[in-house]
């Protein structure tokens, strides 16, 4: 199963994120298959790649709760609807 989800980048106390599509089975830091997104919480900065992303959902990639909420705020679950 694929999952979209969080991987961590930065130092202590400044994180940033990258939203990756990777195997629910790899470790947090592990090889994603592609890189969908970026995240910045301390300026609260989103940039998503749209396509690959949709491109993911509609093939059962699974976001987990922070990504879903991102993507909830970009308004991509409606896109995908509108599509279906």
């Amino acid at each position: 199963m694929v999952k979209l989800r969080l991987k961590r980048y930065g130092r202590k106390q400044r994180a940033t994120y990258r939203i990756i599509a990777i195997d629910a089975r790899s470790r947090r830091e592990g090889r994603a298959l592609r890189e969908v997104g970026f995240y910045n919480p301390r300026k609260d900065q989103t940039q998503l790649n749209v396509p690959a992303i949709v491109y993911y959902l509609e093939r059962g990639a699974q976001p987990t709760e922070t990504v879903k909420d991102i993507l909830e705020k970009a308004e991509i679950f409606a896109q995908l609807k509108a599509k279906s």
